[in-house]
């Protein structure tokens, strides 16, 4: 098999040397590019091809989030995974929004790193721990009555917003298919990516946080 190609994006020298290092190590992964900013990560993804972009948010210039959505208008195949220093979940929205698979917050284990890019390139979405965790409090946070609110981004696509709205009502993935004139198996992966995005656990975690909101 052919490694995994990626362009590492960070205006940090020491911390892209160090990253490059721990990604040297693994066999099935090859550092093609490097990029100090959004212009030249741009840049490096048109030249290169890559499989993934390992991308910083906070960076002159042209920032992470502007970049990711000008590489994913010209190559959306590209798999982007965030590495960056926030934490916050409105970060881990706008990356998610702007079409990112994945995301981490720095000084994540090498090790860690390592099989994100690996998920990613396999398609998956995955969000580090710690950002999980804290978004996780405030997507499960039931607030005051009716506080759950379905016009909130989420970082969910327009479709995935209109299957969250039948999904808190109860509907199944053939009612769903059936109301949005789609398939099952689409419906389906609606519903997982809805899941993974929300970092909820079931449908009933969904109907428990939206439900009352839609039955308003």
């Amino acid at each position: 098999m052919s490694p995994i190609r990626v362009v590492l994006v960070d205006d940090h020298p020491m911390f892209r040397e160090g990253v490059r290092f721990t990604l040297h190590r693994a066999d099935d992964i090859k550092v093609v590019a490097e990029a100090a900013d959004g212009a030249a990560a741009i840049a490096a993804v048109a030249d290169t091809a890559p499989d993934v972009v390992l991308m910083d948010l906070a960076m002159p210039g042209i920032g992470g989030l502007e970049a990711i959505t000008r590489i994913l208008h010209d190559h959306p195949s590209v798999a982007v995974l965030v590495l960056t220093m926030s934490e916050h979940d409105t970060a881990l929205f706008a990356a998610l929004r702007a079409g990112a698979r994945g995301y981490l917050v720095k000084g994540a284990p090498g090790q860690e790193i390592v099989s994100a890019i690996r998920s990613v390139a396999a398609g998956h979405v995955l969000i580090g721990a710690p950002v999980a965790a804290r978004t996780l409090e405030v997507l499960t946070d039931p607030g005051p009555p009716g506080s759950a609110d379905l016009g909130i981004d989420y970082g969910l696509t327009e479709r995935e917003h209109e299957v969250l709205g039948l999904l808190a009502r109860g509907l199944t993935n053939q009612q769903i298919a059936d109301r949005l004139v789609i398939s099952p198996i689409t419906a389906r992966n609606h519903v997982s990516n809805i899941l993974t995005k929300l970092q909820l656990r079931s449908r009933r975690d969904v109907i428990r946080r939206f439900g009352r909101h839609e039955r308003s």
